[in-house]
């Protein structure tokens, strides 16, 4: 018998995201600039012997325990183990450090991590490119989802990158940073969990229809442009005000992600995010689809007290930024 633990990070998406949707890049060039944290998504793998009466365990937020593939219920358990048909028995956990449905991108993290410990299983050690383009087939096409393409990559490959969508290919591109503007990063960003957990693939359901139609175009082209103002910033702004400019930014991003559909926010985000820019924080954003979730901000170190006062009510994450992406942390026979 085997056992598999595969380590997938989540991640913080700051600029250009809904460009990375196919309704978009599929006519247009698009553009992400985001970062991975070291808050994460566990997939364990444990093959069954053949002394249980089931063949599939599969253990999340509740338990199935099934005869045949067909029968799981989770879409990209079941998805994935069709792609890469597997059939032999497995006991399949999964775990992460923060709720899922929250704008992290647990689950394509997810999917990432499954594919990473399923190609583990049979001896493969996966590329971080086939392991992100994989996850997206998955996900789009296999199963579906309303999901853009940024996800998968940030929990394939880790690190801070810029990600740029076409037709023909995905090209990926770290930031380069200074260790100093790096550790400034870590300094400046904090995130608040709303308490609000939504299925992101019904909330942008009305964004990829306006995007479909064009009428999103005006605010998603700015986006887009936003992701090399920022690299800009980074790495030509000294390290006294490049949190402000790419926090100023980040403002004005958020406002442009407000008009893509009606339901990426509401009176309470509004609220919780007009306290934390009173209180002294430079811009934000809701990480992911909307309407739930983290709300992001880069705050001065001198701010963040104040800003935490203001959101006490909410859990604060802590993190540190992570540059390894999925990898297999486990494997014993």
């Amino acid at each position: 018998m085997q056992r598999i633990i595969s380590q997938t990070p989540t991640r913080i998406s700051l600029f250009g995201g809904g460009t990375d949707y196919p309704a978009y890049y599929s006519r247009k060039p698009g553009a992400t600039f985001g970062l991975t944290i070291d808050q994460y998504i566990y997939v364990s793998l444990h093959t069954v012997s053949p002394f249980f009466d089931y063949k599939m365990r599969i253990s999340y937020s509740k338990i199935e325990l099934v005869k045949t593939i067909d029968e799981i219920q989770h879409p990209s358990v079941k998805a994935c183990l069709n792609f890469k048909n597997i059939s032999s028995p497995l006991d399949i956990h999964i775990s992460g450090d923060l709720p899922a449905k929250t704008g992290l991108g647990s689950s394509s993290s997810f999917t990432v991590g499954f594919l990473n410990a399923l190609y583990a299983l049979q001896g493969i050690k996966a590329t971080k490119k086939r392991l992100a383009e994989e996850a997206c087939y998955v996900e789009q096409s296999e199963i579906g989802e309303n999901v853009g393409s940024q996800d998968q990559y940030h929990a394939a490959y880790g690190g801070m990158n810029i990600f740029e969508f076409s037709s023909s290919k995905i090209k990926v591109r770290p930031i380069v940073i200074s260790p100093e503007k790096k550790r400034l990063f870590e300094a400046h960003l904090l995130v608040f969990y709303t308490g609000l957990t939504r299925y992101a693939t019904e909330v942008v359901k009305e964004q990829i229809e306006k995007t479909r139609s064009l009428s999103n175009d005006c605010y998603l082209d700015r986006m887009y442009e936003m992701v090399f103002e920022a690299e800009e910033i980074v790495s030509q702004s000294s390290d006294q005000e490049v949190m402000s400019l790419l926090g100023n930014l980040l403002h004005e991003s958020w406002n442009l992600k407000k008009q893509l559909s009606s339901q990426i926010s509401n009176p309470f985000i509004d609220r919780c995010y007009g306290a934390a820019l009173s209180a002294g924080a430079y811009g934000g954003k809701l990480c992911g689809a909307g309407n739930g979730g983290f709300l992001a901000f880069l705050v001065p170190p001198e701010a963040r007290s104040r800003v935490r006062e203001e959101l006490k009510d909410l859990l604060e994450v802590r993190f540190r930024l992570e540059d390894e992406g999925s990898t297999i942390i486990f494997m014993r026979e």
